[in-house]
Parts: C-alpha cells; sequence; structure tokens
C-alpha cells in the first residue's frame, strides 16, 4: 500500500486558494470581496508568523513591524492554523488576479549541471550556420556590438539575443555546446572563470533595436526576417524549461507582426522605446510575470529571491542559507535589507554584523575605469569565507547545486537591475564556491550526458 503522505495546512490551503481563484466567478468578485476571502484563509504558525497564499500563486509573510507582505516561501514541515485578519489592510498587490495563477514555473537551473540537451544545440546550430551567411551590409549590427565581431550580421545576434532573453539564468558551463557554436563570431572571449561563463541577460529593448533600425531604413523584409528568428529560435527553446516561460511570451510578441506586415512600421518611426512597450503591450496576462524584469524591477527582484528561498528549502535553515547568497550582492546604499521578509532579514543583518555582506563591493572601479582590487590576502580570505558559509548550505546533489546556482545568479542580475550594481566578470563568491562543488561532483569534468 502506498505511503499517504501527512497532512499540511499550507498544501491544503495553497489548494483552496487554487481552486477558488480558477473559479470562473472569482473574475466578477469586486476586490474587497477578494480580501475578504483571502483574509479568511491566513495561517499562523506556532511562533506568531501569518502567512497569504496570495498574487502570482505565491506565500506571502506579514511583517508586523510595519503591516508589509513580503512574498516568501513558508517553512517546511511545521504546523500552522488559521486565524482571523482584518480584510481591509490587505494590499492589492498581493491579491490574485486570476491569470498570475496560470503561469508557468519554469526552471531555476543554470545551465552549469545539465547541459541543453544536445538535439536542441543542433537545431539552433542549424538556423545560425544559415544566417551568419547573411551579409553585414543588409543587416548591420545595431545591438550585441559588445559580444560581436564589426562583420557579424545581426541574424547572428538575433539568435543570440533570443538565446539570452529567454534564459532563467545564463550562466554556462564552458563547455557548453549552445555557447560554442557562436564561437567564429565573437569579438573577444566571454566574460567569466576559468569554468563558467557568467553572461548578461540583455533588455528586450536589444532585440528590438535591431528590427526597429530596419524598418526606419525602409527595409521592411529584413526587419520581418530578424523578427522571424527570434521567433524561430524562441520555438526551439520551448522545449527545455529554463527557457520555456520567457520564449512563450516572446512569441507572443513577435508573431503579430509576422502574421500583420507593417504592424510594427509606425511604432519602429516613433522610436524603440515605443516598439518595445508596444511588443510588451501584446503578451497576455497570463505570461506576464516573464515580463517582470523589463516592467517591475522591484517585483522581479522579489520573485528571484522567491526562487532562490525555494530552491535552498533542503537548508536546515532556510532563511540564513538565503541570506547567504544574498550577502555577495553589492549594496552601499542599505537597500537590500528592507526588500526582504522579517526571516531572512534578520539572517542577513546578522551577517552584515560580521562583516560578511556586500562582498562584491570589492569589485568597484576607480574613476579611470581601471579595476580597483584588494590586496591578495583580503581576497583569499574572502573566497575561504565564501567557501565556509555555501559549505553550510551545500545542496544534497549535482542537479541541487545547479537550480540554487541558477536562482542564486537570476538574484544577482535582477538586482543589477534594478539598482545598477554591476556583476563582477569571475562571478560573485558564493555562486563561485558552489560552481567549484558542480565540478568535483562531475564525472568526467568534460560535457554533461545528463539533462533536466
Amino acid at each position: 500500500m502506498a505511503a499517504v503522505r501527512p497532512w499540511d495546512a499550507f498544501t491544503a490551503a495553497a489548494a483552496d486558494v487554487r481552486a477558488m481563484v480558477a473559479d470562473p466567478r472569482w473574475d466578477a468578485l469586486p476586490m474587497p470581496g477578494r480580501a475578504h476571502v483571502l483574509a479568511a484563509r491566513i495561517l499562523v504558525t506556532a511562533d506568531g508568523d501569518r502567512w497569504l497564499y496570495g498574487a502570482h500563486a505565491r506565500w506571502h509573510l506579514y511583517d508586523p513591524a510595519d503591516g508589509s507582505w513580503h512574498a516568501a516561501p513558508p517553512p517546511r514541515g511545521v504546523k500552522a492554523r488559521r486565524v482571523e485578519h482584518p480584510a481591509a489592510v490587505l494590499p492589492e498587490r498581493v491579491i490574485p488576479a486570476g491569470a498570475d495563477f496560470t503561469a508557468e514555473p519554469g526552471s531555476t537551473q543554470a545551465f552549469v549541471g545539465p547541459d541543453v540537451p544536445a538535439a536542441l544545440t543542433e537545431q539552433v546550430r542549424v538556423l545560425l550556420r544559415a544566417s551568419g551567411r547573411k551579409q553585414e551590409t543588409d543587416f548591420p549590427l545595431t545591438a550585441f556590438d559588445e559580444i560581436f565581431a564589426s562583420d557579424v550580421p545581426s541574424t547572428v545576434a538575433a539568435i543570440w539575443g533570443t538565446i539570452m532573453w529567454c534564459a532563467y539564468a545564463p550562466a554556462f558551463d564552458g563547455n557548453e555546446r549552445l555557447i560554442t557554436i557562436f564561437g567564429e563570431y565573437l569579438r573577444r572571449p566571454l566574460p567569466g572563470d576559468e569554468w563558467v561563463r557568467w553572461l548578461p541577460a540583455p533588455p528586450l529593448l536589444d532585440l528590438v533595436t535591431l528590427v526597429a533600425e530596419r524598418l526606419r531604413a525602409g527595409r521592411s523584409r529584413a526587419a520581418t526576417r530578424l523578427a522571424a528568428l527570434m521567433a524561430d529560435t524562441a520555438q526551439l527553446l520551448l522545449s527545455d524549461t529554463r527557457f520555456r516561460p520567457r520564449a512563450l511570451a516572446l512569441l507572443t510578441m513577435v508573431e503579430p507582426a509576422l502574421r500583420r506586415p507593417g504592424l510594427d512600421d509606425q511604432a519602429a518611426l516613433d522610436g524603440d522605446e515605443r516598439l518595445r512597450q508596444d511588443w510588451l503591450a501584446r503578451c497576455p496576462a497570463r505570461l506576464r510575470r516573464a515580463l517582470l524584469a523589463e516592467t517591475d524591477p522591484e517585483s522581479h527582484f522579489s520573485h528571484a529571491v522567491y526562487d532562490l528561498a525555494e530552491t535552498l528549502s533542503f537548508a536546515p535553515d532556510p532563511p540564513h542559507a538565503t541570506a547567504t547568497f544574498l550577502a555577495d550582492l553589492s549594496d552601499s546604499k542599505g537597500r537590500l535589507p528592507e526588500r526582504l521578509d522579517q526571516r531572512t532579514r534578520q539572517a542577513y543583518l546578522e551577517l552584515e554584523r560580521d562583516g560578511l555582506t556586500s562582498t562584491s563591493a570589492r569589485d568597484a572601479t576607480e574613476p579611470d575605469g581601471f579595476e580597483s582590487r584588494p590586496p591578495a590576502a583580503e581576497r583569499t580570505g574572502g573566497a575561504v569565507a565564501a567557501r565556509e558559509r555555501v559549505a553550510e548550505v551545500a545542496p544534497p546533489d549535482r542537479a541541487g547545486s545547479a537550480a540554487v546556482l541558477g536562482a542564486a545568479y537570476a538574484t544577482a542580475l535582477a538586482w543589477g537591475r534594478l539598482t545598477g550594481a554591476k556583476l563582477p566578470e569571475r562571478g560573485l563568491a558564493a555562486q563561485t564556491a558552489l560552481v567549484r562543488r558542480l565540478i568535483e561532483q562531475r564525472d568526467d569534468h568534460g560535457h554533461h550526458t545528463e539533462h533536466h
């Protein structure tokens, strides 16, 4: 007889709210009514924490200090009971809209661990080989010029940009075949350490610019070709959950222009940003969580921290484990703690008191643009501390390590998008320490054979 899973209050409450939101009557329910039924389903744990399953199908933790709600995964295996809570004080942002509950979760795994499947890489390679034969005079490089040589056509950039924009966390194994196929087009070696390429996540505006420039130049067929390449690449990427949510969103933005020639002409004349806004407006509500990096960097960072905390749920103290990776973010203005739930905030502040936060601040640059590095002893000490911190929260297996690494890097990118903080090319200390654990766990230190 199969074992029966013990009843869990959080699981039951989440299922209850999901059923309500899925009910067609939810859309017609006014906001006060929604708040009322949600307030009746708030849980409280023995330590007094209050939890609400709300917007984006995520849990929110109440902070009694200021009455705010922070997105945060609930504790595992903890008893909870329902409690009365004033419906009037629930902010609209934590109340489900409906479509936000249908978002695809995707995968937090970085491309360090399981490679991109060989079949997908081969399909992209075939697409790239044909695109690389185009003339740069017909397809000038109006974006991604820091990545590619000046004689590379923008058709290549369109494929690259789509891959990087759709990736949950573009941290790739240095031996990753999907990156290697672009080698002949690169302007310079990709940033990273000896094993991982820590690649930037391009804004949607870079993809838009490739198309808009051709439209303004009166080269509508070339613009359509670039948009079609983005759509073709996104279509291929749907098979990998690390790309799928954003790939779906990009398809909904690009395909209307392929079906209706001339749709984007006027917007392109008005400027790249106007066309970007038109693309964003085409994305249906059910896919818009994938666009938060573009539309709401604050919420995007909050979701990234939530993902990171979920990947660390195996840890004895998940808030402390989450703070361990957040500690690497550069936060000279002290803006990070207020964006964290009180459990993670407390753990972060404890690290701060020990001088273990803002470790990436050492990668600041001098006014003349040359990198300012601390003494070797200080760098070594920081690396040792990072390895010790990561050892405390070591994932149980390679897949778990890859998931944590992806979520941690996505959080760092989200923080950079929100604050302008720059990431060091060789990665943040705790992430780099985790990479070293991944290397040790590999069978061959070469190509992966496992897929997820």
